[in-house]
């Protein structure tokens, strides 16, 4: 694997570039702002002091003698070079012209014969400020008019102290970024490597989990954004281990499901083939064999339902439903069961208007029937009911007064594949799976309360609006108890 290509490199690499930006935009932006500033606080002085300067400075006219003292004076309290400017006869609109007078550093003034300062306070007759640059050097430089008028007073300082600090700057921001960028080159790629190693774990056991091996769990006990991806793999890895044992369980219980009635069907049909079989005995046979047939298609119809609840092709269609109907509906389908298992049957039907598919609403009470029928001993009372509520919903439920649902299997009873132990325990494990899912299909839901002596399934359903709610939709009737 490339080196480059790894997280850690590309974090070391990232944290350097952010580094090296950081340095950069100090370098580029505090350095050159620091040397303004220092130029700047330079001028600010001069420009304060030169006015002063000024009033002091005698009369150019008079004869004054002495102006060597006055200007050694004036330099020494400054901290600047003073240089005195007497104008030069212009004519017409040329510019003015000057040319130096005295200088507190000798006579020697031809680097200042032409300095663009004091010519500008001469020309627009106001202090002028600014830098020059002379045999290589910096200097700041404020000039003021002085009266008479054509007179310029200049007070000039080096640079060179300030600029060298701003120089010394530089080289310890230089020399303080390449220092960081390799600290952080290492730390970086160190805190990444430890983090890349971390993500190596969680690929390590993401290929684990997808070889089909659910044994090791996935650990990452820090509290950060890794810490809580490895505890959703470990969740997955949980939940998939649920599902491999819950389809190989399936699996085992659909083979059981198919072979017992294959088997019976075939033993039938080979009995059947003998000629000497009487007429009742023959009946008999042919009942058995569409039983058999009979569980087959409603392995099949589950298996099928399955199928489209997964691709999203179940058709559901909401209309207006009485579970009042409904409930008498499953009371004479169910009937006969119940009697030859010896389970009475109570039905309490009271008008429960609803919006709901009728079909999809009838295949969730036979699995609930169904399912108190077959896991509850003979003799146990099984109650069918329907009703209104006061939060605008229709419910039917199913209870029976069995054994109940043990808590820690009541969590898992509506998952797919799921098969409560026991004596009693038998089908495919999909019948409360799916009408689980068609419920919430139909916008509603299907809830269990299970406890001691009691088991109780409800299908709440929206009711149906007023306007659906008419003659023809639905046929009011008083409660009807049966049994």
């Amino acid at each position: 694997m490339n080196p480059f290509r790894s997280v850690g490199a590309k974090l070391s690499i990232a944290l350097v570039l952010l580094v090296a930006g950081a340095l950069a935009l100090v370098y580029a932006v505090v350095v050159p702002s620091l040397e303004r500033s220092l130029i700047d606080a330079r001028l600010d002085q001069l420009a304060k002091a030169a006015p002063q300067v000024g009033r002091e400075m005698p009369d150019p006219f008079i004869g004054f003698e002495d102006w060597t003292t006055f200007l050694e004076a004036s330099s020494s309290a400054t901290n600047a070079r003073v240089v005195v400017f007497s104008p030069l006869t212009t004519f017409g609109f040329q510019p003015a012209r000057i040319a130096t007078f005295q200088d507190s550093h000798g006579i020697d003034s031809t680097d200042v014969e032409n300095d663009p300062i004091a010519e500008r306070a001469a020309n627009e007759f106001r202090v002028a400020r600014g830098t020059v640059t002379r045999k290589g050097e910096r200097f700041a430089e404020v000039a003021i008019p002085v009266a008479p008028r054509g007179w310029v007073l200049l007070l000039s300082s080096s640079l060179e102290d300030a600029l060298d600090n701003v120089t010394l700057v530089k080289r310890r921001v230089l020399e303080a970024g390449l220092a960081a960028l390799l600290a952080s080159l290492v730390i970086g790629y160190g805190f990444a490597y430890l983090f890349a190693r971390r993500i190596r774990r969680l690929e390590n056991a993401a290929e684990r989990i997808a070889a089909g091996s659910f044994e090791d769990p996935v650990e990452d006990p820090s509290g950060d954004e890794l810490g809580q991806l490895a505890r959703a793999f470990d969740r997955m890895r949980l939940r998939l281990s649920q599902l491999e044992r819950a389809r190989r369980e399936f699996i085992g219980n659909a083979s059981h499901e198919l072979r017992t009635p294959l088997f019976s069907l075939r033993g039938f049909i080979e009995l059947l083939t003998d000629e000497e079989l009487d007429e009742a005995t023959r009946q008999e046979f042919l009942a058995t064999m569409r039983e058999q047939v009979d569980r087959l298609q409603r392995l099949a119809e589950d298996l099928l339902d399955l199928t489209r609840l997964d691709a999203g092709r179940l058709r559901v269609d909401r209309g207006p439903v009485d579970l009042a109907d409904v409930v008498n509906a499953l009371r004479d389908e169910f009937r006969a069961v119940a009697r030859a298992s010896g389970h009475p049957l109570e039905v309490l039907a009271s008008d429960a208007p609803a919006l709901g598919d009728e079909e999809r609403v009838l295949r969730v009470g036979r699995a609930l029937v169904e399912n108190a029928l077959r896991h509850t001993p003979p003799g146990t009372p099984v109650r069918l009911r329907s009703s209104a509520t006061a939060f605008n919903t229709a419910t039917l439920t199913v209870e029976d007064e069995g054994p109940g649902i043990p808590e820690e299997h009541a969590r898992h009873v509506f998952e797919r594949f799921y098969r409560v132990d026991g004596a009693h325990a038998s089908g495919s494990g999909l019948g409360l799976a799916i009408a689980h899912e068609l419920a919430e299909a139909m916008g509603g839901s299907l809830e269990l309360q299970s406890g001691p002596r009691r088991t109780a399934f409800t299908l709440r359903l929206p009711s149906a609006p007023s306007d659906m709610d008419g003659p023809e939709a639905f046929s009011r009737r008083k409660p009807v108890v049966s049994a």
